[in-house]
Parts: C-alpha cells; sequence; structure tokens
C-alpha cells in the first residue's frame, strides 16, 4: 500500500555543475538549457502533470530534485572526462553558446570543437546516486 506521506528515496541524481566565473544570468541561462536535455532523453525522471485546485493545468517537471554544483573550469573539464568515461546522460553548455542566437547556431558552435578542447561553463549529468558524486569529484554545492 502507497502512503502519501512515506518519504520518496531516488536511487539516480541529476545535477548541473557550472564553472564559478560565470555572471549570474549566465548561471540561469546554462542551468535553464542544460536540464531540458536531461528530461529530453529520460523520460522517467519527469513526473506528472500538475494542477490547482481550480483544475487549472500545468506543465510536468522533473520527478527528483536538480542538485547545483559549482567548480572551476579544470573542475568542469575532469567532470566531462569521468562522465563520458562512465557512459552518463550528458549535456554541455560551453561559453560559445552565449553568442548564439538559435539551436541549430549552438549545435554548430559544439559540433566544430572537438571534446577535450571545448570550453565548457557547465554540464548537466543523469545517473546513479553514487556514479554522479564521483563525477562531481571537487566541485561544491552553488552558493
Amino acid at each position: 500500500m502507497n502512503d502519501e506521506r512515506e518519504p520518496i528515496g531516488f536511487d539516480t541524481k541529476i545535477a548541473v555543475l557550472l564553472r564559478d566565473d560565470l555572471l549570474p544570468w549566465q548561471r540561469l541561462n546554462a542551468t535553464a538549457f542544460l536540464v531540458s536535455g536531461v528530461g529530453t532523453l529520460i523520460p522517467e525522471v519527469i513526473g506528472e502533470a500538475y494542477e490547482d485546485a481550480d483544475g487549472t493545468s500545468y506543465l510536468p517537471m522533473f520527478r527528483q530534485p536538480v542538485l547545483v554544483f559549482a567548480g572551476t573550469k579544470e573542475t568542469l573539464t575532469a567532470a566531462h572526462a569521468r562522465a563520458l568515461g562512465r557512459s552518463l546522460p550528458l549535456a554541455v553548455f560551453t561559453s560559445d553558446l552565449f553568442t548564439t542566437g538559435n539551436d541549430r547556431d549552438n549545435r554548430a558552435a559544439v559540433r566544430a570543437v572537438p571534446k577535450d578542447q571545448l570550453d565548457l561553463v557547465g554540464l548537466a549529468v543523469h545517473g546513479p546516486r553514487n556514479a554522479v558524486d564521483k563525477v562531481l569529484k571537487g566541485a561544491r554545492m552553488h552558493p
């Protein structure tokens, strides 16, 4: 029997890692773009639609928390390599994406650079909790 008051635990983790030298608007912009990738590839992380007491419907959101971390450029580079090495679902945001204005140009900007030379300013990763923790080694919770 399901008790709706019982705490819900998660075997997986959704995490965003941002470079610690970003401006506030850049942090928000990169986070929004990065988490959109997780929901598209892994539909089971999306919960059910919301509805208020008046019956107004709202879009569904993630069914689990998204944790946001910060780190240096080197921390992002290492996390990127670890996530790829563990074959975890990964979204990336490079500094070039702050100067483009559409999805086509965003994808072209990433495609133009080899993976070990990407100027990463953020990434989002999803996977088993312990694997994501290992990917984020050296990062700290975003202030």
